[in-house]
């Protein structure tokens, strides 16, 4: 396992380590739980993870797991990741190679709009509508996901989308890269807070008709270069004040 531990790209290790310090700080960790992982190989099976019950405040770039998706036996190890972490992550970048990016995480208004009876993610505004023909929505939870059956069944639910919000359960946000991924997270967590303060007035919501918000939806790849900047800005913070989850 120590092997394994020190392999993989300085890059990547840097940018998904500093991920899981902005979650902390944008509260949407929970408790020693939940994980993030980047693909290293182009099949994607093999993937950077966080070890077993550490916090995201503390997570270096060092401290990152190198797993094979092939290969059970890295569970075995003392920091291994817990099943469902496993489960979710292996089934996702053994499914979609294309994703290089899982960032599986339960936010506050995510989590709360994955709580209704009938979650979803009207267009009432830009960043509703960033989501629209890009959201798949997984309404059956199979309870803590700690066995392939139940991996495959999320894999296959994520379709050939990039967010998924998971009902009764949480929010998995993939990408070409960190960045992306990050961002994705950053705003459907924010479109989520926005749905249900707009549900808690009671007054109807003002949903777009189809046609504009797909073309507000189209819209937003002229902005993709957003990720990239936000994120570097959010990394010359903890540069600042974490420097240390570069080590």
């Amino acid at each position: 396992m120590k092997d394994l531990v020190r392999a993989g790209d300085v890059a990547l290790r840097t940018d998904l380590a500093a991920a899981f310090r902005l979650a902390a700080r944008f509260d949407w960790h929970e408790s020693v739980g939940n994980h993030f992982s980047v693909a290293v190989s182009e099949d994607g099976r093999r993937f950077l993870m966080n070890p077993k019950w550490r916090h995201f405040s503390e997570i270096r770039a060092s401290d990152l797991l190198l797993l094979d998706a092939d290969d059970p036996s890295v569970m075995e190890g003392p920091d291994a990741p817990d099943a469902s972490a496993w489960t979710i992550h292996g089934a996702l970048h053994r499914a979609r190679p294309d994703l290089r990016v899982v960032l599986h995480c339960h936010p506050p208004h995510a989590t709360a709009l994955a709580a209704l009876k009938t979650p979803a993610m009207p267009p009432v505004d830009m960043n509703t509508a960033r989501f629209w023909g890009d959201l798949a929505i997984d309404m059956d939870c199979g309870g803590i996901a700690d066995d392939a059956a139940e991996g495959a069944r999320i894999a296959a639910a994520l379709g050939d989308c990039s967010t998924l919000l998971m009902a009764n359960h949480g929010l998995t946000c993939t990408g070409a890269t960190v960045a992306q991924a990050f961002e994705q997270l950053y705003f459907f967590e924010k479109a989520a807070r926005t749905v249900l303060l707009a549900l808690g007035s009671g007054a109807p919501l003002g949903v777009m008709s189809d046609a504009v918000a797909a073309r507000t939806a189209a819209g937003w790849a002229a902005y993709a270069g957003m990720a990239d900047a936000h994120f570097a800005h959010l990394k010359s913070v903890l540069d600042r004040e974490e420097p240390d989850y570069r080590d």
